[in-house]
């Protein structure tokens, strides 16, 4: 027999439901008219996320130990794929630009086939596993100027870049991730890390454009061997040594360089950012597009 009280206990259990999934969610995200839902994220994340990053976020899910490179521990709130400064904290668009992009050489994909809002809302709920995005803001993203051409002068001056920042050392003297310190290099967790092949593809770990390739020069990919080199190089020798690695990349196959997709944060791609789509998310992009 349904009484009052049951009413009222059963509406107090309703409100309780409700309340749980919003408290604790300190965090928001936004980008351009978006904002984030850290309660939704949080569903999303559960369903998507938990397997390698753990219900904690630690990077300890149950397929973790499978996986190299590990996957990201976000209570470190350490994050390779930047557009600030090392040793800054991300901005929303770069945590976007992430999930949509994956990351390469890695079992990260992209998560493109959820929706604008889902993405946001993820981000929201994970910048919630770490202390560091209550108590820091990001810095400035650091500029990238306009690039000159890649003539042949700018090219041999990279070359010369190569050898003199000892790029070598890690990378190979043709780029192909065989340097003699490449067996020695750890990540900032003392895990064995594998510098990039140059000679493997058109695509980075964050990104695939000239910019995208300037941009980890001058930031970094925090977490792991790979510095910033911001207070080193010069604006233009920095895109000579673009220029120069893109010598060494292998063109895939009837692609141009011109022809490649790019991401754009808050716009969503024009196209799957990789061809590595897994059933599941074919599933939901039929769902949601």
């Amino acid at each position: 027999m349904i009484t009052p009280r049951n009413t009222l206990v059963a509406g107090a259990c309703l409100v309780l439901s409700v309340f749980s999934l919003t408290v604790g969610f300190s965090q928001e995200s936004q980008i351009g008219s978006l904002n984030g839902n850290a309660a939704h994220g949080k569903q999303l994340y559960r369903r998507y996320c938990a397997g390698c990053h753990g219900d904690e976020g630690n990077g300890e899910g149950e397929n973790a130990r499978h996986l190299d490179p590990r996957p990201r521990d976000f209570t470190a709130a350490v994050f390779k794929c930047r557009s600030t400064p090392t040793g800054s904290l991300p901005l929303d668009s770069d945590l976007y630009s992430t999930l949509e992009r994956g990351v390469h050489a890695s079992a990260m994909p992209s998560w493109y086939p959820l929706t604008r809002q889902e993405r946001v809302d993820l981000i929201a709920y994970i910048k919630n596993f770490s202390q560091r995005f209550r108590e820091e803001k990001p810095q400035p993203p650091l500029p990238i100027p306009a690039e000159p051409p890649a003539s042949s002068e700018s090219i041999s001056h990279g070359k010369q870049l190569f050898q003199k920042m000892e790029c070598w050392k890690c990378h190979g003297a043709d780029g192909h991730g065989n340097g003699p310190s490449a067996v020695t290099l750890m990540d900032s967790k003392n895990r064995p890390i594998a510098p990039y092949d140059f000679t493997s593809g058109e695509r980075f770990k964050c990104g695939e454009s000239n910019q995208d390739l300037y941009r980890i020069f001058m930031t970094g990919l925090d977490g792991t061997p790979m510095p910033s080199f911001m207070e080193d190089l010069k604006p233009e020798e920095a895109w000579d040594l673009v220029h120069y690695l893109r010598t060494l990349q292998k063109k895939p196959e009837g692609q141009s360089r011109q022809g490649i997709a790019r991401i754009i944060p808050g716009k969503g791609p024009a196209k799957p950012a990789s061809p590595q789509v897994t059933a599941e998310q074919q599933s939901i992009a039929s769902k949601n597009h």
